[in-house]
């Protein structure tokens, strides 16, 4: 799907939830790095002190990324949020990297929850990608995720 089909009727609302997912690069397996996945999850309690913001729930997986995000009231909205976290991340890592590489796809997708989703599952969705894709055979043996519901 072309950035601009994942933009189409993006709509940012203050104190918003949404289910956000972004790829590597020609999803490459940066982050079976520890290192690397270290720096990345280093950033997202930065990053939501910045942005006073708050990742629910979130699982960094080699090459990607999920995450339940609550905007704040005064945020300057969805793209800009998940932009911020996506670039300062990419600095930090592809100077681990010596620069060589682009860390991120261009593009993210979203999708805007409802009052009556329940939370609580799309937290165990998440969370439980390390699972499916055979990662691990505990959760509690993975250790790049977190959530508040969990």
């Amino acid at each position: 799907m072309s950035w601009s089909e994942l933009r189409k009727g993006r709509i940012s609302q203050a104190q918003g939830e949404y289910f956000i997912t972004f790829n590597s690069y020609n999803k490459r397996p940066y982050f079976n790095n520890f290192d690397l996945a270290c720096l990345f999850c280093q950033y997202i309690s930065v990053h939501e002190t910045k942005y006073q913001c708050t990742w629910l729930t979130w699982v960094l997986m080699p090459d990607h990324f999920h995450g339940l995000l609550r905007l704040n009231v005064n945020d300057p909205g969805l793209s800009q949020v998940v932009g911020a976290l996506r670039g300062a991340s990419s600095f930090i890592i592809t100077k681990k990297l010596n620069g060589d590489n682009k860390l991120w796809q261009p593009s993210f997708y979203d999708r805007a929850l409802r009052i009556e989703d329940d939370r609580k599952n799309i937290a165990r969705y998440i969370i439980a990608n390390p699972l499916r894709k055979k990662l691990v055979n505990h959760i509690g043996d993975y250790p790049f995720w977190n959530s508040i519901y969990l």
